[in-house]
């Protein structure tokens, strides 16, 4: 064999086995791109076409331009679930991020056990969502629930905490704040990332604890709470179990419980207006995508990273 064909074939081995790699690669990736297409991609397009239609799910879809979307602008419940859905994010997400990251604070302090503090803290993050939760929450906060047991030990009269329509709102607040074990482990996570040195070389310098906090540790963990607030903010505003079962699939009382998804699926399943559902569907991605951007562009004004110059 001469030797520019002993070149050729041996130059051909990392192509040929480049090749075999990209096309076993694509193999395993193929269901996923599969299901992409056929569960995520699929049933967007289909309801954004459905967006314009008039569809109840029993009869052929029957366009009708922009009317659902000018429906909107008419629909007052529509109008209540947004307000009472921007109280219920704009209220809890914050808390419930103060108090993770406090939490992560006092566990980075090398507490013994800590292993077993971080999965207890968690669970609530991993059962927050769930139907029984939900079940044993509006239980709790009901007439002869366990809070009015406890106010009573203190000699303080009690309400149907959930029956109130100042106060039913306050109670699924309260449980998404009960859920802040993820949020919690990635700020734990954050502070351990932090340089001792930069403590160390503050104390030299006679700064105090609250001034560490203000000036390292709040400045250094500012990606990782911009990260938090993002999550947080996108799942505060799909949140649909808790409401729907502590108001028994209403949003009541007098729709004080009536988030954005539960009147969405009212409409979609309740009412079989499947065509203005979508149009609510992809209104609820725009808010969501519109103020994601807005974070995204305030951003570069108080998060910083170790790369800045």
């Amino acid at each position: 064999m001469s030797a520019l064909g002993e070149l050729r074939r041996v130059k051909g081995q990392p192509v040929s086995r480049q090749r075999k790699q990209n096309k076993a690669a694509f193999l395993f990736l193929l269901p996923w791109f599969i299901g992409l297409a056929l569960i995520t991609i699929g049933p967007m397009v289909a309801s954004f076409a459905l967006s314009f239609t008039r569809y109840n799910l029993l009869s052929p879809p029957r366009f009708i331009g922009f009317e659902n979307y000018v429906r909107m602008f008419e629909d007052e419940r529509l109008h209540k679930a947004l307000a009472v859905t921007f109280q219920y994010v704009f209220i809890s997400v914050p808390l419930q991020l103060g108090l993770a990251l406090l939490l992560a604070i006092v566990l980075d302090r090398g507490l013994r056990g800590l292993s077993l503090y971080r999965s207890a803290f968690y669970l609530p993050s991993l059962l927050g969502g769930s139907v029984a939760i939900a079940i044993l929450w509006r239980q709790l906060f009901g007439v002869d629930g366990l809070v009015n047991v406890v106010l009573g030990w203190v000699g303080i009269e009690g309400q149907g905490w959930i029956s109130n329509p100042e106060t039913a709102l306050g109670t699924l607040m309260v449980l998404n704040v009960w859920t802040f074990g993820a949020p919690m482990v990635i700020f734990l996570a954050g502070l351990r990332q932090i340089p001792v040195m930069y403590y160390e070389a503050a104390s030299v310098d006679g700064a105090n604890r609250r001034q560490q906090f203000r000036h390292i540790t709040l400045p250094m963990l500012t990606p990782i709470i911009f990260f938090n607030l993002i999550l947080q903010l996108i799942g505060a505003f799909q949140s649909f179990t808790q409401a729907f079962v502590v108001s028994g699939g209403t949003g009541g009382p007098v729709d004080s419980t009536l988030f954005y998804t539960l009147y969405l699926y009212q409409q979609g399943f309740t009412s079989l207006n499947m065509g203005y559902a979508s149009a609510m569907a992809w209104l609820l991605l725009v808010i969501i995508a519109a103020l994601t951007a807005i974070n995204f562009w305030a951003s570069k004004y108080w998060v910083f990273y170790d790369d800045q110059d």
